[in-house]
């Protein structure tokens, strides 16, 4: 945690302007939309993505003002699906903070959503070369899918780890690898640097989401800024039930309890289910996995040239790899 505070103090200056450019660009002289989008954006967040353009934008031609027109619409990108998600999951808080949905209502929050998409659009017009727009739009179809097929899978217990492992390279390893690749791409970095940063990133992606998966069913709300559990009460099994399922002793319980909560439409408590899951094996599977996808990550950094970017990358994927929150 100490490495990754003096990353970001190395960093302060670049990130502080580049929350001054997502507060500019979502300003609207609309009073309703401009309210709850900086409502979403002053929730906060890790930064990571931005994070992960700067760090990436230093193995080339590093200018700030060229970086911030990458940084910027992909965090717009993940806001806008974040405010989509609480939707679909009818969640009324992220990150201990009412979401968008909770505080105003589901038409309210939509429309905020595909505002800050626009808003994103918009940015990325200020990078002239078309591959990037290319890359980016491609992108967000791909997590669009992704949100699609977690909705069809929803409480599907013969789903498989594939369809799993497919659905969060949509949902989240997708926007953090491109994050990588176009923060490379900016700075005028070669080809097959900004190839070995979209593994990257991919890598750190996939252990990104596994271990958010992980902490939905082991963190504290305190922790995690929701209830645990929340994912299950909307139907979304993730990795670690997927393991546990497989355990022959826990599978009938396992079964048994999905199917009251889907009766119920997931409003009931799920501490009985949670109890069972952790109590399992399956969190230390789920966990190895996410640790083997860090492994990955940081070996795809390898031939790069040894710099100080390349140090807080490792450090970065060190701390996902870790996080308790």
């Amino acid at each position: 945690m100490k490495n990754l505070l003096e990353i970001y103090a190395r960093k302060k200056r670049d990130i502080a302007a580049i929350e001054r450019v997502l507060e500019e660009s979502v300003y609207s002289d609309h009073s309703l939309l401009r309210e709850a989008s900086v409502h979403l954006l002053k929730a906060g967040g890790k930064r990571i993505r931005p994070v992960f353009v700067l760090l990436s934008g230093e193995f080339g031609t590093y200018r700030l003002d060229t970086m911030q027109n990458v940084a910027v619409p992909l965090e717009l990108i993940h806001m806008a699906t974040l405010v989509h998600d609480d939707v679909i999951d009818d969640a009324d808080t992220r990150r201990g903070q009412l979401t968008v949905r909770a505080k105003w209502d589901n038409r309210i929050a939509m429309y905020t959503g595909d505002y800050i998409f626009a808003k994103a659009l918009g940015v990325v017009t200020r990078i002239p070369n078309p591959a990037v727009h290319q890359i980016m739009s491609k992108a967000i179809v791909e997590m669009c899918i992704g949100e699609m097929e977690q909705i069809r899978f929803f409480f599907e217990t013969e789903q498989t780890i594939r369809d799993y492992l497919l659905r969060i390279k949509r949902k989240t390893a997708l926007l953090i690898a491109i994050s990588c690749q176009l923060g490379a791409m900016a700075s005028g970095a070669p080809d097959r640097v900004s190839n070995r940063l979209y593994a990257f990133g991919y890598n750190v992606g996939m252990a990104f989401q596994i271990r958010d998966d992980i902490l939905d069913l082991t963190g504290t709300e305190k922790q995690i800024g929701k209830p645990p559990g929340s994912d299950i009460k909307q139907g979304n099994i993730t990795l670690p039930v997927l393991l546990a399922l497989r355990q022959p002793e826990l599978k009938d319980k396992l079964l048994a309890e999905l199917a009251r909560i889907h009766e119920l439409d997931g409003q009931t408590d799920v501490s009985r289910f949670l109890g069972y899951i952790r109590g399992s094996d399956a969190i230390r599977q789920a966990d190895a996995l996410s640790q083997a996808y860090i492994d990955k990550a940081i070996a795809a950094l390898e031939t790069l040239p040894d710099m100080q970017a390349k140090k807080d990358l490792v450090e970065v994927a060190h701390f996902i790899g870790n996080r308790s929150y």
